[in-house]
């Protein structure tokens, strides 16, 4: 059992509060005033309000650090201090459908020693409101649900395995790109899923849950956390490429390592064709 770092207990308390907010607007999300960010995108002022909290309680406990903010955007730090990167409510429509399946996801970035960019991520936390399930991971130390270590799955075959994706939606993704990607993959696995919050999604495979996840077309906030977590729990992501870098967002693949080598080569023979 690994005890909770300081750093990890801010990011849980933060993300409780907050959660516990969210939990009373998903019980009365008939009257929350909602608008359109873009087409099929949407944004409440529960977003707004979690995050807020989130704001609120990270900069009182670490003043120097930047933040980006799915909402509110990028907001500098001290030079060679941290950075949070937060996604308030990951899985939004969801939220608004009244389906419980959504989170709150927080990493946190450290600067490039000597400077010219971000570098790696060092801690995670995605909290599941709804299920009140702490995922957490600090680089070195292994991932882990509440007290319990993580590991990601260890089936090998294809057919064994419980695969997640995120598909286009309305004005957002290349259908196109995903249905190739999907015409390779589905027949050769046990079944694909599609449940609407990447931070889960990647949670979930660290947690041994889903075997693999791939997507496209994302933003640093929906994967900075799931990508430690998955790492972490002795899994491999990438891009479609297979390059590794801190953060996947454009393009995810996350799996075992042997699963992550098999689903890498169906990948890029569908993106071939």
């Amino acid at each position: 059992m690994a005890a909770l770092s300081g750093l990890i207990r801010v990011m849980e308390r933060a993300a409780r509060k907050a959660g516990g907010r969210l939990r009373r607007d998903f019980g009365e999300i008939e009257h929350l005033q909602v608008s359109r960010k873009g087409p099929a995108d949407f944004v409440s002022k529960a977003d707004m309000r979690a995050e807020r909290i989130l704001y609120d309680e990270l900069l009182a406990a670490r003043p120097d650090w930047g933040f980006v903010l799915e909402e509110a955007g990028i907001i500098e730090g001290s030079p060679d201090m941290p950075r949070w990167i937060i996604d308030p409510l990951d899985g939004t429509s969801n939220f608004l459908h009244g389906i419980p399946h959504f989170a709150i996801s927080i990493a946190v970035q450290e600067p490039k020693l000597g400077g010219g960019g971000w570098g790696d991520v060092t801690a995670a936390v995605i909290y599941q409101p709804i299920s009140d399930e702490t995922f957490w991971a600090e680089k070195s130390r292994g991932a882990w649900l509440h007290d319990g270590r993580l590991r990601v799955s260890s089936r090998g075959r294809l057919s064994d395995a419980l695969i997640a994706t995120g598909i286009p939606f309305q004005g957002v993704g290349n259908f196109a790109e995903w249905t190739r990607i999907f015409s390779a993959i589905g027949p050769e696995v046990a079944g694909t899923r599609r449940f609407g919050a990447a931070s889960l999604d990647l949670a979930w495979v660290a947690a041994g849950r889903f075997d693999g996840f791939w997507e496209s077309g994302l933003n640093p906030w929906d994967t900075a956390a799931g990508c430690l977590l998955v790492r972490e729990a002795g899994g491999f992501v990438t891009d479609f490429r297979g390059r590794s870098e801190p953060i996947h967002d454009k393009q995810v693949l996350a799996a075992n390592d042997v699963l992550h080598s098999r689903l890498h080569k169906l990948l890029v023979g569908a993106l071939k064709t």
